[in-house]
């Protein structure tokens, strides 16, 4: 089962509000997942992003890939390059 690290959308009618949701890539945007790994909120100045730092670690190291935006999200908080300098 290759998984993904994506975003699930929340919130109501031009109100976006996402999770940040480990799920099967075969699975719809915001259908079945198997772990929730933080909140992402656009509409606050500056946005709002709450991550679990090792969950989202251990989830990589299992092989889960991050969708390009969550990957930027992840850049931002400095968890891709703990991940990086870990595996090096």
């Amino acid at each position: 089962m290759a998984t993904k690290i994506r975003l699930a959308r929340a919130g109501a009618k031009k109100r976006p509000f996402y999770q940040v949701v480990v799920a099967d890539e075969r699975s719809r945007r915001d259908g079945r997942f198997l772990e929730n790994m933080g909140t992402y909120d656009p509409t606050k100045n500056p946005a709002v992003v709450k991550l679990n730092e090792a969950k989202i670690i251990a989830w990589l190291g299992k092989g889960a890939q991050p969708t390009d935006t969550v990957k930027q999200l992840l850049k931002k908080a400095g968890i891709l390059d703990k991940v990086a300098a870990a595996s090096a």
